[in-house]
């Protein structure tokens, strides 16, 4: 029997022979090759600022911490989003404040947002969940009005567009995940974008403890240890020399599913706009019978994951109220095998086995 995964990824022989020769060049933590990373990232992404760090949990804790947001303060956060993007407000001191998503698509449902500040509010972090664009126009609307700061979750829109451009590079700060289930990966690691010179030299001083050097700095700004390091770099380096094939791998993923969709009445698609440029990493779709239906699939030998918890039921978080949509996604929703390395004969198994499932 067929073991397929539900997400696949690769390491290739350019990337092992890259960290061997950072490696045999002594260059182990962030240095030279990490700079070049964050420099061949700026110009591909049109930003004139890149700062690689951890992961793209801390890039967010990171962001937060050198907007100013801390104590007594509010940041809006859409419920459906990983849980990364709260814990990294908590982190920060202060108040997460949930908004239900728009009935199809697990993006905030920007006609909520304005109930939910009050004058402790100081930013709204919008999350682009699957390559998805949430209305930024909207977004940066409502914070300019209100005086709010706007920080893109991106962690899973890395080079995922709208009409605008770049997801990420449409407000104050964009973070990225360099996490295994991503377009490029270094098994673990984040990014910061801003366009705001400032903000990054901060951000900078920041990631090493809030000095350049930190035998001789003078400590009179907070940081800590979020440092990256080369040998993750040489990975990331190499990896961006396939961007324009993966994207075009999952993409023939998503329209392989969305193809099959119609014999498939059981399903339901959750769209991404490739047309306009979105990426969808993951292929997502609703059923009645979700559960049911990832053990058919696993009897077949191939794994499915359910969608994650919304925010809300996390009661240290301190929400209440109903959020009827983000409900929706998260009793039906399903990711099915997906991955910027899953074979494409594997899709045709998964879409093979769907169609023998009796609904």
């Amino acid at each position: 029997m067929k073991e397929i995964s539900w997400w696949r990824t690769k390491v290739e022989q350019e990337e092992i022979k890259h960290i061997e020769d950072t490696i045999l060049h002594e260059h182990l933590s962030q240095g030279e090759v990490t700079t070049e990373f964050e420099e061949k990232l700026a110009r591909l992404l049109n930003v004139h600022y890149v700062l690689a760090t951890t992961s793209g949990s801390m890039a967010l804790f990171l962001a937060l911490l050198a907007l100013g947001i801390g104590r007594d303060d509010e940041v809006i956060v859409p419920d459906r989003t990983f849980i990364a993007t709260a814990h990294a407000v908590i982190l920060a001191g202060a108040k997460v404040v949930l908004v239900d998503t728009l009935l199809d698509i697990p993006l905030i449902d920007c006609s909520l947002i304005r109930s939910k500040i009050t004058p402790r509010t100081k930013a709204i972090i919008a999350v682009h969940i699957n390559g998805r664009s949430a209305n930024m126009e909207e977004i940066n609307w409502i914070a300019k009005e209100h005086g709010l700061f706007v920080v893109e979750d991106a962690c899973q829109a890395l080079f995922s567009k709208n009409v605008a451009g770049f997801l990420g590079t449409q407000s104050d700060v964009g973070c990225f995940s360099l996490g295994v289930t991503k377009l490029i990966t270094t098994g673990q690691g984040g990014l910061i974008i801003t366009k705001k010179k400032e903000l990054y030299e901060k951000m900078k001083l920041m990631r090493t403890h809030g000095v350049i050097n930190t035998f001789d700095g003078v400590y009179d700004q907070f940081g800590f240890n979020f440092r990256f390091t080369d040998i993750a770099a040489s990975i990331g380096i190499e990896q961006l020399s396939r961007i324009p094939v993966r994207i075009e791998h999952v993409n023939k993923i998503y329209t392989k599913y969305s193809s099959a969709m119609a014999m498939l009445p059981f399903l339901k698609m959750i769209p991404v706009d490739i047309t306009s440029g979105e990426i969808p990493l993951y292929v997502e779709v609703l059923c009645e019978k979700r559960d049911t239906l990832k053990d058919f699939l696993i009897s077949h030998g191939i794994s499915a994951r359910p969608f994650t918890r919304n925010l809300h039921r996390s009661a240290y978080l301190g929400n209440t109220g109903d959020f009827p949509h983000s409900n929706i996604f998260e009793q039906k929703g399903l990711f099915l095998p997906s991955g910027v390395t899953q074979p494409l004969e594997n899709i045709d198994y998964v879409i093979e086995v769907l169609s023998k499932f009796k609904s």
